[in-house]
């Protein structure tokens, strides 16, 4: 799968550009703030419905504009699709594929997919619990896109569970009447029941990324590992790979009994997926506090090589994304990571200097410069 033309309108700094693309290597070169990271973040954007830069779509829009547009033509072997978003801060953005056909913006999950490698990586291994969930989830969903059906389902019955309790608590405190403890019952069960099956993928996921996480870590940095995934979970101990989700719904269930006190004390909900983490190992210490700083990025390219390799292995290759990431890297590093991606069908290479990127990754190159994009 690789894009063919990618066009922005209102888009960041975009007013409005059109960028051809070919198959292969192509990189953009440009000063800090000339757009170019605005360009690659646009083609994320198509594959997650979010940015690796920001929460909220409110910055992706040029200022003085109401909107903005990203619109991408993909080709996947024989097909050819149009893919097309808008985003409306404060409003439903809309979606439409092939012009005509006028879809959810979950629907065009799929269409396009890509892994990307950014600075930001790095929290990956040193950031909270937060960043290393969305990473799982973010995966889970390109594997599966309708795994953001459930996402969403799960942030709406958390959002709802919460303001119960937190009404719970605020009766609590003031003396006032008890709640009805049947109506937290079935937002229980309902939390369990998207939970489960979210918390299902996740152990999915981890049992395949281990063993190609483990390699792509031998190749970036011989010797160094091995590196080992770990969940832990907020249920409690004993929750692991091939528990069927009828299990994991009765442990999720079990657990959220056991913290009803606390979570009425605390007017939130302690129990669940949003809970959980992802450790991180290498040997037998956690990453996170113990591994040197180009251990940690080994780890965090390891993570995002891992998952290039099981996205392509299920048919369907990502575009590869490394946005300002060889200026981070030694040169070993750098050499390294450029030889693994360089054969992949697409990728899309940006720098603030042409001479930050390896020889090997030969190819187009586009200059970036005051809003234009130019290719030389």
């Amino acid at each position: 799968m690789h894009v063919t033309h990618l066009s922005l309108a209102d888009f960041r700094s975009y007013a409005r550009v059109e960028v051809p693309l070919d198959p292969g290597v192509s990189v953009f070169v440009g000063a800090n703030g000339q757009g170019k990271t605005n360009l690659v973040e646009a083609v994320g954007y198509l594959a997650s419905l979010g940015s690796h830069r920001v929460a909220s779509d409110a910055p992706l829009v040029r200022m003085g504009a109401e909107r903005a547009v990203i619109r991408a033509a993909v080709t996947q072997g024989e097909r050819q699709q149009l893919v097309e978003l808008e985003l409306n801060p404060g409003r439903a953005n809309r979606a439409r594929v092939n012009r005509s056909s006028q879809v959810r913006p979950r629907d065009v999950l799929g269409i396009v997919r890509t892994v990307l490698f950014a600075p930001e990586d790095l929290a990956l291994v040193k950031g909270d619990p937060g960043e290393r969930r969305r990473f799982l989830d973010e995966l889970i969903t390109a594997r599966s896109p309708r795994m953001a059906g459930v996402r969403s389902d799960y942030e709406r019955v958390l959002k709802q569970r919460n303001t119960l309790l937190k009404s719970a608590a605020m009766a609590r405190r003031h003396g006032g009447r008890s709640m009805d403890m049947s109506t937290l019952d079935v937002w229980d069960q309902h939390l369990a029941q998207v939970g489960a099956e979210l918390l299902a993928q996740r152990l999915d996921l981890i049992a395949t990324l281990q063993p190609m996480t483990d390699k792509a870590y031998e190749q970036l940095a011989p010797g160094g590992g091995p590196v080992l995934l770990e969940y832990r979970s907020s249920v409690g101990e004993g929750v692991g790979v091939g528990q069927s989700r009828e299990e994991l719904y009765g442990r999720l269930i079990a657990a959220l009994a056991d913290a009803r006190k606390q979570e009425i004390e605390r007017g939130v909900t302690l129990v669940g997926p949003h809970r959980d983490d992802l450790v991180l190992k290498l040997g037998q210490l956690p990453a996170k506090g113990y591994a040197s700083h180009g251990e940690s990025w080994s780890y965090a390219l390891s993570l995002r090589l891992a998952s290039y390799d099981l996205l392509r292995s299920e048919g369907n290759e990502p575009v590869l994304v490394l946005d300002d990431v060889f200026a981070e890297l030694d040169a070993r590093r750098r050499e390294r990571l450029a030889e693994l991606v360089a054969p992949g069908e697409q990728v899309l290479v940006t720098a603030a200097v042409d001479d930050d990127v390896p020889g090997v990754l030969a190819g187009a190159r586009y200059v970036v410069s005051g809003g234009e994009v130019a290719r030389v």
